[in-house]
């Protein structure tokens, strides 16, 4: 798609808008009712989309939206209420709505079967519009709004005309920002009809000093509506932050006016004359307003003081207003400092990062060589510098993975319906923070997980309440830190995995050797390979074996582990391990013999020097023992086919990943090395034991250890033999 910018940030906000419409009508489905709060969430969101979509003519979401207005509208007015078939039907048009949005460049045009669909929720939607009704309550219903608004901005007897009133000035940078201010206006007819309209242009400076790119221009305009404020106002939405706008309803009051006049930078006097010709007041009523300009009170002080007095509200409740539209100013503000930056250029950003940091290693090494004080002092400061650069270009890609998690509310809700049992989705960990990268490729893994969960673990209502349980099955997400990894956990409340099931369906299909002794955790990560499945019918959602070993090979492909704990009868928790990031590490330099290793530093628990005694027994085991306690090991030099004998004294790294822990016995201890992941190419992509690579400031290559496969495989070799089982 060829898209212009603007057009590109409409797609995006759009897509947060319609998640934001998902989440507030699943908490209203979930609580069986709705809130203002979260009501008015959902119809700001849906009038945005349309407001926004009227700017570039996307006229199929103009017209759908308009109808999912209308009727959400009538639910803010109390003349509908939620209920599961409405709140189902809104988020049908949710989707609708986005695959509107996804096919906005489309030049094939929308499908027959997508303009079906659309016009058979559109069907569903009008059934929920009583026009006569809604007509008839148009006009009481706008009465109190219109009594608010008369006092927003000012006190005084004399109000002005039947028709809004709405002062329009353009900044400067609204033409390089690349909105028309034109289309404006025309969209503005779609919400009523502009009874005049008077140009200014008045911020005009002459030819010689006129830029082109600039806009000079601004508005008065009449207008007659049956609109709300909001409604209005919304119009304005995406040039807010480029225009200045004043609207004033109907039959305002004529100090509101003069108040709106004082505010603008044009002549006073040029300006009432304006008000005089759109027909918004007449020359008496300017004329009386005038002469009340001087006892005028602030006006929202004015406001609460007329619904205290008239007994309306307490002063309490005046209060708590007050200060929460504060509030709302400040949290607008806060947003107003927050900038959307691509994805790709932050890859470029750490690419370079990551580059300049094997430069930097090199000029440190050559310092050091050199054994110029000075220089070597330099040469840390600059390293010392990049490592601060380093860490916060990489804090600008970590994001919370509630985001991620918050998406699965509508997959569990929509899922449980089809296949008949009653589920809730509980969230924890949200606030947890890892790689965008990461964020994006764990989605899939992650929803073939939870829909195995729901069609094979958790039971149906009547056989949960024939053990005892809750009819109600529990689904958890749940995210922490953990020795330098990131933790996310899948667990549900069912029925367990069926040990001895899984372990018959392996022999069946010749996966494992009968006789062979595997532990429970060996056997549970059975049903990871491709093609297995114990389900007794196929369904729509498993049955085929297709899917857990797609998220096996997705999450290794992200440098993870995934480890299973089940009880029969008590339910099932999946747990994938990954890192924190795929760019940037700290990392541990080893050697053996000529060759170098990193270790991930987070992994690193202790060094210790091979003592003669445990070099003696390493003939017979594999294994020492570490204050009490047996520590599994690997000889790096046998394991990679090293050869020459070692040299001087041996050391051995502990290392820990999840509740185990390992030793690797290297020949150097070179010390913490800034490591900027390279990965294998496709000819070492079955090498055991190495995760990447990277280049060190000489120029070399240094492997980096897959330490969780490492350890694994030191847990499950035999104490013995030293042989893997």
């Amino acid at each position: 798609m060829n898209l212009d910018q603007a057009l590109q940030t409409f797609l995006v906000e759009a897509r947060e808008l319609l998640q934001d419409m998902e989440d507030a009508l699943l908490s209203i489905e979930q609580q069986g009712s709705g809130d203002e709060e979260a009501i008015n969430a959902i119809f700001r969101a849906a009038h945005t989309i349309k407001g926004t979509a009227g700017i570039f003519a996307l006229d199929a979401i103009v017209a759908f939206t308009h109808v999912v207005e209308s009727v959400l509208d009538r639910i803010r007015k109390n003349e509908l209420q939620f209920d599961n078939e409405l709140t189902s039907l809104f988020l049908s048009s949710c989707d609708h709505i986005n695959k509107l949005v996804d096919h906005i460049g489309d030049e094939s045009g929308l499908s027959a079967d997508l303009q079906a669909v659309g016009n058979k929720v559109q069907q569903q939607l009008s059934g929920y519009l009583n026009e006569e009704l809604h007509q008839a309550d148009s006009t009481s219903a706008s009465l109190p709004e219109l009594h608010q608004d008369s006092f927003e901005s000012s006190g005084g007897g004399v109000v002005g005309s039947d028709n809004w009133h709405i002062s329009l000035r353009f900044g400067p940078e609204v033409l390089r920002n690349g909105m028309d201010p034109l289309a404006f206006l025309r969209y503005l007819e779609r919400l009523g009809q502009i009874v005049t309209i008077h140009t200014l242009a008045d911020a005009m400076p002459t030819a010689a000093e006129m830029d082109p790119e600039s806009c000079y221009l601004g508005f008065e305009i009449s207008f007659r509506s049956d609109s709300d404020k909001a409604t209005i106002a919304a119009v304005f939405d995406f040039v807010r932050e480029d225009a200045t706008v004043h609207i004033l309803p109907p039959r305002s009051r004529i100090a509101a006016y003069i108040e709106v006049i004082k505010s603008l930078p044009e002549d006073e006097m040029q300006l009432g004359q304006l008000l005089v010709l759109c027909g918004s007041l007449t020359e008496a009523e300017l004329e009386q307003g005038l002469k009340e300009q001087a006892g005028i009170t602030p006006p929202s002080k004015l406001l609460g003081e007329i619904l205290v007095d008239d007994g309306d509200v307490q002063p309490a409740v005046v209060a708590a207003a007050l200060a929460k539209q504060q509030q709302v100013k400040e949290v607008k503000a806060k947003q107003n400092s927050v900038i959307r930056v691509d994805a790709n250029k932050l890859d470029q950003l750490i690419n370079l990062i990551g580059e300049m940091v094997i430069a930097g290693a090199g000029v440190s090494m050559h310092a050091q060589l050199s054994g110029d004080s000075n220089m070597q002092e330099a040469a840390s400061t600059i390293m010392h510098m990049i490592e601060e650069v380093r860490d916060s270009a990489l804090t600008l890609r970590m994001v919370q993975i509630g985001e991620t998690f918050n998406r699965f509310q509508r997959v569990v809700r929509d899922v449980s319906k089809e296949i008949g049992k009653d589920i809730r989705l509980d969230i924890g960990g949200a606030e947890t923070e890892l790689d965008k990268t990461v964020v994006d490729k764990i989605g899939d893994p992650l929803m073939h997980l939870v829909r195995n969960s729901m069609d094979h673990g958790i039971e149906s209502a009547e056989l949960r309440q024939a053990r005892g349980k809750p009819a109600q099955g529990v689904l958890k997400l749940n995210a922490y830190h953990d020795s330098g990894s990131i933790v996310i956990e899948v667990s549900d409340d069912g029925g367990g995995l069926n040990r001895d099931r899984i372990l018959q369906k392996a022999l069946e299909r010749d996966l494992i050797q009968a006789g062979h002794n595997l532990s429970d955790q060996e056997i549970y990560k059975l049903i990871f390979e491709a093609g297995f499945s114990t389900a007794e019918q196929v369904t729509n959602l498993s049955g085929r074996g297709v899917g857990m070993d797609v998220v096996r090979k997705n999450i290794e492909a992200l440098r993870g582990t995934i480890e299973i704990d089940s009880t029969a009868g008590e339910g099932t928790t999946i747990r994938i391990r990954l890192p924190l990031t795929l760019a940037i590490i700290d990392g541990f330099l080893v050697g053996v013999a000529d060759a170098a290793f990193i270790i991930p530093l987070d992994m690193v628990v202790e060094c210790l020097e091979l003592a003669d005694i445990d070099r003696e027994a390493m003939r017979d085991r594999n294994y020492i023992n570490l204050r009490g306690k047996v520590l599994p090991y690997l000889q790096l030099r046998n394991l990679f086919g090293i050869e020459g004998e070692a040299t001087g004294r041996e050391n051995i790294i502990v290392v820990q990943y999840g509740g185990n822990r390992a030793g690797f016995v290297v020949d150097k201890l070179m010390g913490e090395f800034q490591t900027v992941i390279k990965p294998l190419g496709k000819i070492f992509s079955n090498l055991k034991g190495i995760t990447g690579s990277t280049i060190l400031g000489s120029g070399e290559v240094a492997l980096i250890l897959d330490v969780p496969m490492l350890v694994e495989r030191s847990a499950s070799m035999d104490v013995k033999s030293g042989v893997a089982a």
